[in-house]
């Protein structure tokens, strides 16, 4: 029902009475058809949606999306291929989920957060990302950094570490969608202190994620 739709969803509350239901995670994103339809404007309803994604127009994180219930998380990128146009999911201060146009090479890149590593056999280490990924990869990092993923290539491209000074984006609580600089954090008690626009917060590290300046 739409007037059960997740209030990070950039939808008016008037409207069709029923929406897509993501095929997961409906807080972390925004189903495609909602995307293709009601912000791009690209299609008028479910149908037309759907006829877009079977002509093979719509590429997710570089890959072909698969169906209108897709849900395209914080930070994944989008391109429409007939009109050569690129975004990127992102928080407004507000809350809401907006798409951000972007260039061909800032959409063959996205930003994670290690969730957690694990050392497998043969001293492999995997990261399990916030998004669901794992990749193994020898890059240097922690869990609670962040990491650029290559789309292009599958790969982790560079770690973002969460640090003193790091610039953050914060993407779960009272807070989300502020952006901030660290200013120091517990590890014990997984809490973070960060400045926001002048005012210090006290925050749960698991809610930041650490970018790179400017994003």
């Amino acid at each position: 029902m739409r007037q059960e739709a997740p209030k990070k969803w950039p939808i008016g509350r008037k409207g069709p009475a029923y929406i897509v239901r993501p095929s997961f995670s409906a807080d972390q994103g925004v189903p495609l058809l909602i995307i293709l339809r009601d912000l791009l404007k690209l299609a008028q309803n479910r149908k037309e949606v759907k006829k877009i994604i079977h002509l093979k127009q719509v590429l997710v994180n570089g890959r072909f999306a698969r169906d209108e219930k897709e849900n395209v998380l914080f930070f994944d990128t989008i391109k429409i291929i007939p009109m050569k146009n690129n975004y990127r999911i992102e928080i407004s201060d507000s809350g809401k989920f907006y798409l951000k146009e972007i260039t061909d090479s800032e959409a063959d890149k996205k930003i994670s957060k290690v969730v957690n590593k694990k050392i497998l056999k043969g001293k492999k280490v995997q990261l399990n990302l916030n998004d669901g990924r794992n990749f193994l990869s020898d890059i240097k990092c922690e869990v609670d950094d962040s990491v650029i993923i290559n789309l292009k290539d599958r790969k982790i491209e560079k770690s973002i570490p969460l640090k003193e000074k790091a610039n953050i984006v914060v993407f779960a609580g009272k807070h989300l969608g502020k952006k901030g600089e660290l200013i120091s954090f517990n590890s014990e008690e997984k809490t973070a202190r960060i400045n926001i626009n002048g005012k210090e917060i006290n925050i749960l590290i698991k809610q930041i994620m650490a970018i790179e300046n400017g994003k």
